[in-house]
């Protein structure tokens, strides 16, 4: 593997400091050194790609990635998709996040219950390309939960969109059942979701079916993620130290407070995108605008946006990751969160790119190794054309992702020479 040099780069490193000219070294699979300024480590016998003023950043992180979620408008057309045909959709999506610059992605469930580890397995095998990833089972959920969908003339359980369960013991069999196919995380459904006829606000799962999936994920060194829109879920999540809090909508003052008690334990994926396009783009799938107010969907993404603003203002981890892959959040286009953490949530786009890449590297578990351009860490980088700090919005374009690398080798080169780098207007 050759060592490559990247010169003249406006250097982003993620840590939340300013960016300044610079130059960095890749040996092997990692950074090897930073320097600011040009000229400040030979070239002899490297690699060189000169920057022309693009940023150098470390690669993105995606904290509630679903590969398999195939862009339906529908949990049935999900569902009932072939296991063969999903695993080939979940493979290419798997690409489609590396080609975005999303080098890190956190899985948060998994449509059949080996997709994610057999994409996990794939990637890292070298044999399909995509990001690093942390591998999910389906949502394990409880009778008339949230993935509970088996209607009662139906004589099958195929129709459901989770695992479902009822009282500890079915719980600890399939948490140790998704632990032996080789998953990295667990994911609980603590509460509902509108669009399932089971209220957000809602917690259908015990405490004591919550307690036992914690005890048997933890006894094998697993981590757990939590879909917990309602207060009380949340507050599930920060008694029994489920890690990953995905959307906590409805997180009371409470809640907030044992949040920023134990702000160092939890990440929060809000998961604005789902709230935003479902509220108001999902007309042409048939929920119109005034449906997903009916729905209560206009109502929750208000509360959503507060409820996330509080978080940041307490020094919570708030991470982006937009529940992609249905109908009206489409796959590719997972840096629109950005913009949202912008637009709407007040984050500077400074505070949002160290979301996605310092915080990153801390939810993928390799706080010492990923989400900075830093000397020893692993070289996951990306080069854009633009400053993404004026701009957050250049993250959308894939064309103005110049490059992409991940462990100190190319997924996307730079194309051309020094004329073909120079940053656009």
């Amino acid at each position: 593997m050759a060592n490559i040099l990247y010169t003249n780069v406006r250097i982003l490193d993620g840590s939340g400091e300013h960016p300044y000219l610079g130059e960095m070294l890749v040996q092997g699979n990692r950074i090897r050194k930073v320097a600011r300024g040009t000229r400040s480590i030979p070239m002899n016998g490297n690699t060189v790609i000169d920057g022309a003023g693009a940023t150098l950043m470390p690669g993105l992180c995606d904290a509630h990635t679903h590969l398999s979620w195939n862009n339906a408008p529908s949990l049935e057309a999900l569902i009932n998709l072939p296991p063969e045909e999903h695993t080939l959709f979940a493979a290419d999506v798997a690409k489609i996040y590396l080609d975005h610059g999303f080098t890190m992605c956190v899985g948060a469930a998994a449509a059949k219950p080996r997709l994610d580890v057999v994409i996990r397995n794939a990637i890292n095998k070298g044999q399909i390309p995509g990001p690093r990833y942390l591998a999910n089972c389906p949502e394990i959920t409880t009778i008339g939960g949230l993935g509970h969908a088996h209607p009662p003339h139906v004589v099958h359980e195929g129709l459901n969109f989770g695992l479902v369960v009822n009282g500890p013991e079915e719980v600890r069999r399939t948490v140790r059942t998704m632990i032996g196919y080789g998953v990295d995380l667990i994911k609980l459904n603590l509460s509902g979701e509108e669009l399932t006829n089971v209220g957000a606000e809602e917690s259908p799962m015990s405490e004591e079916e919550c307690v036992m999936a914690v005890r048997e994920a933890k006894r094998r060194g697993r981590r757990l993620c939590a879909h917990a829109r309602s207060a009380e879920s949340v507050k599930m999540c920060i008694r029994h130290g489920i890690e990953i809090i995905y959307h906590a909508s409805f997180a009371d003052e409470e809640a907030l407070d044992l949040l920023e008690a134990n702000k160092d334990k939890h990440f929060v994926a809000p998961g604005l995108a789902w709230l935003i396009r479902i509220s108001n783009h999902a007309g042409e799938w048939g929920i119109t605008p005034e449906k997903a107010r009916a729905m209560g969907y206009h109502r929750e993404l208000e509360i959503a946006i507060e409820t996330a603003k509080k978080m940041k203002r307490r020094g919570i981890r708030v991470l982006p990751g937009g529940d992609y892959g249905f109908a009206w959040t489409p796959h590719g286009t997972y840096a629109k969160d950005f913009e949202y953490f912008v637009d709407l949530l007040g984050f500077t786009p400074m505070e949002v790119l160290v979301a996605a890449t310092k915080h990153g590297g801390e939810i993928m578990g390799s706080p010492g190794e990923l989400g900075l351009v830093k000397e020893g860490y692993l070289a996951d980088i990306i080069l854009v054309d633009g400053d993404p700090l004026s701009n957050i919005k250049i993250l959308q374009d894939k064309k103005r992702i110049l490059s992409v690398m991940k462990d100190g080798e190319f997924f996307r080169a730079p194309e051309g020479n020094r004329q073909s780098l120079r940053v656009a207007v």
